[in-house]
């Protein structure tokens, strides 16, 4: 007889967006199932490395943000820029300071800077985090094969490596399974999109010496642009291990990389620019950029997240920070129906939220990668000191203007708003204006050191401002089983702050509602939409 397993949600597939999705359901007290193929996390293939500021705010209402920094081989106050130059150990062309949330410690405008970190060591702290829940089942070395989806539960047949089947029965299932999502096939949903035509190749090598040997100083990333081997390099540690993306020539019809032609180690050993430094390659990953976005988040019980919704090109590092995103939205609203405060309306509002999200940073990716190492490789740039520095100025310039919202992206990161709100806040992607109104994510404000105004908000529904004002919602918020917390505190002059006297805030830190009262039946009114999500077309 097969083993029966019942749960509240299963998640499918254990990368760090259903990790994270396991992570948000665990932090609302609910019960799930997590099943994941791969037993131990490989260190082979790094793969993301941002984790952007927004992200890390998310994090820190787990209180697992202080836990990934102390893991991260690189801390915050390591070098902050990004470097364009003919090759690694060459001449700098131009570079951008101060980039990808990195600069943000301390600031008013977030709780949180961002971090760089390899996705492994994101998914093995998630890991550990999970094993210490008691909400959490992490079922390594299982699959999902067969997905029966019925009126009031899903039957989901797992399968381990040695041909071992059982039966999970859940009330939901989230497909956090990657771009050959068995949930999705499940769901009958096809992508929408398109695969840019040209392969790139990651490299991950080992050199001890390559870090004492580079004359144009530290970089989180060196952007190589000798057209005979344009890329990418960067450090996963301060130890020697490195990262190298190598693209493909502008003059190659073929689309072919040079890691494809040449081999790992004459690329890497060309986008150093000198062939005697020492280099162990460790492993290569071919990929191609796609611009994907799912034609539907939900169908009935089922629901995909990351890139089984979604297929970013890297470039910005947007697409695990977005499947982040998705599993802190869709979690805290299946937690809500689940406890039985919030209706299966709100279970809607996951697609009309976020499909909007990752089709602008799908896009905006896209946009970015016309702008990758190939398109700015300039050969007059790789001849004489004379040549170089007749054509610098004019590339530097050009390279300044196509790679700001890449590399300076708070507008994209934190301006995105659910309710038609995003455009009051950023005006190029780049630059951030916060702004208090329905549907952004609220404004951040240092309460004290140390202290942000995000960890004084409450697990579930919070209203900031005077408790007399917060009144109806308090009283309405209990006859419905409504968890909401009340922030009330004179001091901190936060009416001021946000222009009005109550601010209703999500478990996602977005705002629900705002106003300067809501007596009565106003104030039911707002936690009767507030819980039903911002819907299409309200």
């Amino acid at each position: 007889m097969t083993e029966e397993i019942g749960t509240s949600v299963l998640v499918v597939g254990g990368g760090p967006v259903g990790l994270a999705a396991a992570m948000e359901l665990a932090h609302h007290g609910v019960a799930s199932v997590l099943v994941e193929p791969r037993e131990q996390v490989s260190f082979l293939r790094p793969r993301a490395k941002t984790t952007s500021a927004r992200t890390m705010e998310l994090f820190r209402r787990w209180s697992f943000a202080d836990e990934l920094r102390r893991r991260a081989p690189i801390g915050i106050d390591w070098s902050k820029d990004i470097v364009f130059c003919t090759t690694v150990t060459g001449r700098e062309v131009t570079r951008l300071t101060g980039t990808l949330g990195l600069t943000l410690a301390g600031h008013d405008l977030s709780a949180e800077p961002g971090q760089q970190v390899a996705q492994p060591i994101v998914e093995e702290a998630m890991r550990e985090a999970l094993d210490r829940s008691p909400h959490s089942t992490a079922m390594f070395g299982w699959r999902a094969v067969a997905i029966d989806e019925r009126d009031d539960r899903v039957l989901v047949t797992i399968e381990a490596a040695d041909g071992e089947t059982r039966l999970v029965t859940a009330d939901y299932v989230i497909g956090a399974d990657g771009p050959r999502s068995v949930v999705r096939t499940a769901m009958g949903v096809a992508y929408q999109g398109s695969s840019l035509p040209r392969p790139n190749v990651s490299i991950t090598f080992k050199s001890d010496e390559l870090g004492n040997l580079i004359p144009i100083g530290d970089a989180i990333q060196y952007w190589v642009l000798n057209p005979a081997a344009p890329g990418i390099v960067g450090r996963l540690d301060l130890s020697g291990t490195w990262w190298a993306i190598s693209t493909a020539r502008p003059d190659d019809p073929a689309g072919g990389t040079p890691a494809r032609r040449t081999g790992p180690e004459e690329t890497v050993r060309t986008l150093l620019g000198r062939d005697d430094i020492p280099i162990e390659v460790i492993t290569t990953d071919p990929w191609h950029s796609r611009t994907l976005v799912a034609g539907s988040y939900r169908r009935g019980r089922l629901f995909i997240a990351g890139d089984a919704a979604h297929q970013n090109p890297p470039w910005g590092g947007h697409g695990y920070n977005t499947g982040v995103g998705d599993s802190i939205n869709l979690g805290w609203k299946l937690a809500a129906v689940l406890h039985g405060w919030a209706p299966d309306a709100l279970l809607d509002s996951y697609e009309s939220e976020r499909r909007p999200i990752a089709e602008l940073f799908v896009a905006a990716a896209g946009e970015n990668g016309k702008s990758g190492p190939t398109a700015l490789a300039v050969a007059a740039l790789m001849g004489t000191d004379e040549e170089f520095d007749q054509v610098r100025p004019a590339v530097a310039d050009g390279i300044q203007l196509a790679k700001r919202i890449e590399f300076h992206s708070d507008g994209l990161v934190f301006g995105l708003g659910y309710d038609g709100n995003a455009a009051q806040q950023t005006t190029n992607g780049s630059d951030y204006l916060p702004v208090a109104a329905s549907g952004n994510r609220l404004p951040h404000k240092w309460l004290a050191p140390g202290e942000s105004l995000f960890d004084r908000l409450g697990p579930e529904f919070t209203v900031i401002g005077a408790a007399a004002d917060a009144a109806g919602f308090v009283k309405y918020a209990e006859h419905a089983g409504i968890p909401l917390a009340v922030l009330d505190d004179p001091v901190l002059g936060l009416a001021e702050f946000f222009g009005a006297g109550l601010v209703l805030v999500r478990p996602d830190q977005h705002i629900a509602w705002l106003g300067d009262s809501a007596p009565g039946e106003e104030a039911q009114d707002v936690l009767e939409r507030a819980i039903r999500g911002f819907q299409q077309g309200s």
